[in-house]
């Protein structure tokens, strides 16, 4: 997200090879493709009915969070709703042309996905208390939450302060952590199967189970990773621990 006289003082990148270029059009393809994908799965999945029906034929989480009072059911849809917002505009705010050809519709995406993810985060820490995971995922999946919120901030107070290099490395970092949406049921697919092929007499239940107290910090810790190669391979502010 940046503003019509900070968007003008952008460092342009330098050349990029052409092997170079068709392998970062290739991954951002992929990103795009799959979180596209994830976002719409997750919204129509629950958007199908209402809880108690979706826990009748076994959807998702839904028979954990019927279990909870309505104030957290309610979270529980905010951050479904709204992070699958975010999922599906992330991508959208990277690709240098569409920021220079279409700067004000990269404000408006980035000011939605800001706040998608400032209201989702919030859902998502309100309910890591009470995740299916137990206490794995209540650090695993609230750090999540606290880094996605801490990253979101970060990348709005460098734009508004007009460092354009900084906002675009904090929003590599956060979309990082909401890519964490898909890299989850990736995982999530290798452990099923996993135990599926080679268990005996495991049914599909167990093997959610014990697949989802694997993935709290599986799902982002990797991905953060990734993301802050990426970006001192790009050049910019590298994030440091200071004393």
């Amino acid at each position: 997200m940046t503003t019509k006289t900070t968007q003008d003082a952008a460092v342009q990148p330098g050349p990029v090879s052409a092997p170079g270029a068709a392998r970062r059009r290739i991954s951002w393809a992929f990103v795009a493709l799959a979180s596209i994908a994830v976002a719409a799965f997750l919204v129509s999945q629950y958007a199908s009915g209402d809880l108690t029906s979706q826990a009748e034929d076994g959807v998702g989480l839904a028979p954990h969070y019927l279990t909870l009072p309505p104030v957290l059911q309610a979270a529980f849809y905010l951050h479904i709703g709204l992070g699958g917002v975010a999922l599906a505009l992330g991508p959208l705010q990277f690709p240098q042309r569409f920021r220079n050809r279409f700067r004000r519709a990269h404000r408006m995406i980035g000011r939605i996905y800001l706040v998608s993810v400032a209201l989702g985060g919030t859902a998502a820490l309100v309910l890591s208390p009470t995740n299916q995971a137990g206490l794995v995922g209540f650090f695993g999946f609230g750090s999540l939450a606290v880094l996605w919120l801490f990253t979101a901030w970060r990348a709005y107070r460098a734009i508004r302060t007009g460092d354009v290099r900084s906002h675009q490395a904090w929003m590599i970092r956060n979309f990082a952590l909401t890519f964490a949406a898909v890299t989850l049921r990736l995982w999530m697919g290798v452990f099923i199967t996993g135990q599926l092929s080679f268990g005996d007499d495991i049914d599909f239940g167990v093997a959610f189970d014990n697949a989802y107290v694997t993935v709290p910090f599986l799902c982002w810790l990797p991905n953060i990773i990734v993301a802050e190669l990426l970006v001192r391979r790009r050049g910019l502010p590298a994030f440091r621990i200071t004393g």
